[in-house]
């Protein structure tokens, strides 16, 4: 007689062995009877250990998925759910849609099969960034052009009026005027060089990552900056100066929210089969910056990238925005994770050998 236990070696499970997607067969106590090996992949578990233990070795069974299960059970109904977080051992949790069908033999009352979203939902992600940045790039310049005429004239009226009066005092006035009006046209220049044609080269990371630290430092002399490259890193094909901003837009803002007296760290890795722009790359650089300041505020943590969004006081709110929007040129992406104690900006970069792939 076969114990439950032996369940995963019978006959008619064999084909389930060659699935793609995992599957995990449940009896009607929901236990586990028997997983395909891309199960064992997905919940990084062996078929020995989570034979005859419950599906919450597996996952988090909520309320609603217990439900779920149990209508299975009682009407033979076959259900999908949507969205399934499952927190393991790795770095993110894995979202997950799960099909639930009833079977009809002794070893298993339930069939669950389990198909990782992550993929779609980064897509999503991506084409909704993508439709944002370009409503920010129009933005910005309308903005932009719409403010730099009408400054012109208002510092060249300041200056005529300057050059008339004859009391100093009053004269402070209209150079307080002419600074302001040269601080607004030095911001819209700003805000127009994101419009600027990229002139990519091949580039060492390093190379870029170096010169800002020094400048970092030498800025902020009380700050921590702490390396973890990876040296062996091959060139990304990009450009420099936009590259540099990017870059020095994230130091400085990290710096300035740690007061500059804590501790950044600057982060090279070398990323494997990643999405980027719609394309899947063998081969990708991730550049990590991470700070341990309080963290950005939960109010603007999801638009933390948009102009003229800021948490610190004084802030223009454009240095996030356009390094999103140099990233997203060089057919990249740019993340944020915040927790108070932790910001990490994370760019993902296609390296200059690793062929992409059309998404399919």
């Amino acid at each position: 007689m076969r114990t439950p236990g032996q369940s995963d070696s019978t006959p008619a499970f064999a084909g389930l062995d060659l699935l793609v997607s995992a599957v995990v067969l449940l009896d009607e106590g929901l236990c586990i009877r028997y997983c395909n090996p891309a199960a064992e992949n997905l919940f990084a578990v062996s078929r020995r250990v989570c034979l005859g233990k419950p599906l919450t070795l597996l996952l988090d069974a909520t309320p609603s998925l217990l439900a779920t299960l149990e209508s299975t059970l009682a009407h033979r109904w076959s259900y999908t759910k949507h969205d399934i977080v499952v927190l393991s051992d790795r770095a993110e949790p894995v979202h997950l849609d799960c099909s639930i069908s009833p079977l009809e033999i002794p070893e298993a009352q339930l069939l669950l099969e389990f198909r990782p979203i992550d993929q779609q939902l980064q897509t999503a992600r991506e084409e909704r960034e993508a439709m944002q940045q370009v409503a920010n790039r129009e933005l910005i310049r309308n903005l932009a052009h719409e403010i730099k005429n009408p400054l012109g004239g208002i510092r060249g009226a300041a200056q005529l009026l300057g050059d008339e009066l004859a009391d100093p005092e009053l004269k402070q006035y209209t150079q307080v005027i002419m600074d302001e009006a040269d601080r607004l046209q030095a911001l819209m220049r700003r805000m127009l060089s994101s419009h600027h044609a990229m002139q990519p080269a091949p580039i060492n990371i390093h190379e870029i990552l170096e010169p800002i630290r020094k400048l970092i430092c030498a800025e902020f002399p009380d700050l921590t900056v702490r390396c973890d490259y990876d040296i062996s890193l091959p060139e990304i094909a990009g450009d420099r100066e936009q590259l540099i901003q990017v870059v020095l837009n994230i130091m400085r803002n990290a710096a300035q929210a740690v007061s500059g007296n804590g501790e950044i760290t600057l982060r090279t890795r070398i990323r494997r089969q990643v999405t980027l722009a719609k394309k899947r790359h063998r081969l990708a650089l991730e550049l990590q910056i991470i700070d341990n300041g309080p963290g950005i505020p939960d109010a603007i943590r999801d638009r933390v990238f948009y102009p003229l969004v800021s948490a610190r006081s004084g802030g223009t709110g454009l240095g996030l925005a356009l390094a999103h929007d140099f990233i997203w040129q060089h057919q990249g992406s740019i993340e944020v994770e915040s927790v108070p104690g932790r910001t990490c900006f994370t760019v993902c970069l296609p390296l200059l050998n690793a062929t992409p792939e059309e998404k399919q």
